[in-house]
């Protein structure tokens, strides 16, 4: 019987073990490098141990320490989370070599799956459709295509292909993010199917040659090919795709003699399903099949590598569950990562719970306070909604998201909200470049009269804040002058748009017209009322450093103060490349005196294991270089200026 576990992971899933370990009974053990000595995930666990090493990205790679810290810390399992070593072979039989119980399927079932390109051979030979190309005869007529990393997942090692001339430089850049990714640059090529949907099947299987199919997924919702939105089950499938997609998924099961929680994804084209990739770990997505067939999926992971036999028939699935992934993202920037401290961390929902009824869940890595840094995937919650049915998943889903409070770091919090209110989501019509294609529509920067009303709500509530804070004088009103004066005025910046709010004191209130049919009804403390017509709206209003945090009736919103003078140090050369994000630089394409096109690559950055490309916005010459391969940058650092051509 297992007494102590360690978890061989970081953030959400490591929160997410510890969980059902306390529930069982089980001790648990935290590793942690030293950007995450802070982190919620380590004072969750009953003892954590440092991995050393100098490099954060890295440290959660070093099988050797992790085992090393399992017999200092009397740990008798490790469970390896998702990601990582999750689907390594290696570290599988070095974990049981040094007497310990491996919380994952054999080794031998990793090796097998953790090789796409094997992996395809595998499904082939058991009759399951497999997507393939001849790279020696391709031609136009195959494209587009996808190049992937043979060794990985979540979107990383991939590049499309549209044109063969550029097939080579494609490959090259997808070998060189596989390497950094996942220390393995082999890649494959495959025909990419643009309109397809992207549907999983859960399996678990125990020891004793019981295979469960736990229902499926759909995952079509997803930028840069890593999952954005999952659900389950897959909505709108006719009944004979989802027996062939089960059947497929218990033939790939048995064909690698599979054991624990696993995944294997397909692509449905129509009437047509293809192999895809199994995974042989938990997903991150593995909330929604739990919701659904109320099942704990680490309980029986963890029974299933006790020996413990599946009980009986698997569960039938029952009602509907939807899942959406917060990101420390700007979805507006070609979804650069963001880095920076959470302020506020506040949705409603059961922590890491698997309701047994209609609820919201929401896993999280963070909390108040939280740093967020750029060695690390940029996930920073799951918020899952479960209903009896579908409409009222998302409704509910909607609500839990409208209420969240989450301020600090630029995120997906918007453009999620929209995609589940979107008639093509809410019909059910999705496919794997949907979120592409109506990418302009979700991030439209927002309602333009709810920003209005938010930055009116931050300008009142920061006034009388400050005017209540004032050493000296603080019971004279907010604005108020005792001689005839022109309106006050605050300017907010949120993204590319600017507020410029006025407002008055009269009779001892703060009155504004800057949005057209709203007024100021009260200010108490950190709240704002506004009246919008018949409609009374509150807004809480926190002043946080240099950003107002609004949050109000239509969810939240932080503003960005304008100063009033500019220190002409801060001014920026015409012309200049900055950084998107935080990041190192692996690249440097050109140098100083450099002739150079639109387009062409400029500088290459690293953050958050994904590569991004900073290219020349104009034809040009390079006049200035601060770039450097290995240096780190902060967001907005000047890398290069080009001088445009005449």
């Amino acid at each position: 019987m297992i007494r102590r576990i360690l978890v061989a992971n970081r953030g959400e899933i490591a929160r997410r073990v510890f969980r059902t370990c306390r529930a069982l009974g089980i001790a648990t053990v935290a590793v942690h490098s030293d950007a995450d000595a802070g982190a919620p995930f380590v004072t969750d666990a009953d003892t954590a141990i440092r991995l050393p090493g100098s490099a954060p990205a890295e440290t959660y790679l070093r099988g050797d320490l992790i085992i090393e810290a399992a017999r200092a810390a009397g740990a008798d399992a490790v469970h390896p989370g998702y990601g990582f070593l999750s689907e390594n072979a290696a570290f599988a039989r070095a974990v049981e070599s040094a007497g310990l119980t491996w919380i994952g399927p054999a080794p031998e079932s990793i090796e097998a799956m953790g090789s796409k390109i094997g992996a395809k051979r595998i499904m082939a030979a058991a009759g399951v459709p497999i997507l393939d190309v001849d790279l020696t005869t391709v031609t136009a007529s195959d494209l587009p295509l996808l190049v992937k990393a043979s060794a990985g997942g979540g979107g990383r090692g991939m590049r499309i292909v549209e044109s063969l001339d550029r097939l080579a430089e494609q490959i090259g850049h997808a070998e060189a993010e596989a390497a950094s990714a996942f220390g393995d640059g082999t890649v494959f090529v495959e025909p990419y199917l643009p309109t397809a949907r992207h549907v999983e099947v859960q399996v678990l299987a125990d020891t004793h040659g019981t295979v469960w199919v736990l229902g499926d997924r759909d995952c079509s919702i997803q930028r840069r090919h890593q999952k954005v939105v999952e659900e389950a089950p897959a909505p709108h499938l006719p009944d004979q795709t989802r027996t062939a997609l089960h059947a497929a998924a218990r033939a790939a099961a048995q064909a690698v003699g599979y054991r624990g929680a696993g995944t294997v994804e397909f692509l449905v084209d129509r009437d047509r399903i293809f192999f895809l990739e199994m995974n042989t770990r938990l997903q991150v997505e593995h909330p929604v099949t739990e919701c659904v067939t109320g099942l704990d999926l680490v309980a029986c992971q963890i029974a299933v590598a006790e020996g413990e036999p599946l009980p009986g028939r698997a569960p039938a699935v029952s009602g509907h569950a939807i899942e959406v992934r917060l990101y420390a993202e700007d979805p507006a920037a070609d979804f650069s990562p963001q880095t920076g401290r959470i302020r506020t961390f506040d949705f409603p929902g059961a922590a890491f719970e698997v309701p047994n009824r209609s609820g919201v869940r929401v896993d999280s890595a963070i909390e108040d306070g939280s740093e967020v840094g750029v060695h690390y995937d940029a996930m920073l919650a799951k918020v899952i909604a479960y209903a009896d049915d579908r409409d009222t998943a998302i409704r509910m889903l909607d609500g839990a998201l409208r209420r969240g409070r989450l301020h600090g770091v630029t995120t997906n919090l918007d453009l999620l909200r929209a995609v589940i209110a979107d008639e093509e989501f809410t019909a059910g019509r999705m496919h794997t470049t949907l979120l592409d294609e109506r990418l302009h529509l979700w991030t439209g920067g927002g309602d333009p009269r709810r920003l209005a009303k938010a930055a009116l709500a931050a300008a009142i509530g920061q006034a009388t804040q400050a005017a209540a804070a004032a050493p000296v004088l603080s019971r004279i009103p907010a604005a108020w002058r005792n001689a005839p004066s022109g309106p006050r005025q605050r300017v907010y910046r949120h993204g590319a748009q600017q507020y410029a709010v006025t407002y008055t004191s009269t009779g001892h209130r703060l009155v504004s017209d800057f949005v057209p049919g709203v007024s100021v009804i009260d200010v108490r403390g950190d709240q704002v009322v506004l009246s919008d017509g018949p409609i009374r709206e509150t807004y809480r209003v926190t002043v946080a450093g240099t950003s107002v945090d609004v949050d109000g009736p239509d969810g939240s919103v932080s503003l960005e103060p304008v100063p009033t003078f500019v220190d002409p140090a801060e001014t920026i050369a015409q012309g200049s490349l900055l950084a998107p994000m935080p990041a190192a630089i692996t690249a440097v394409a050109v140098e100083v005196g450099t002739v150079v096109g639109k387009g062409d690559p400029i500088v290459v950055l690293e953050a958050m294991k994904m590569q991004h490309t900073v290219t020349a916005p104009t034809d040009g010459t390079v006049t200035a270089l601060t770039a450097s391969v290995g240096r780190q940058v902060v967001a907005g650092a000047v890398l290069a200026v080009i001088e445009e051509n005449r």
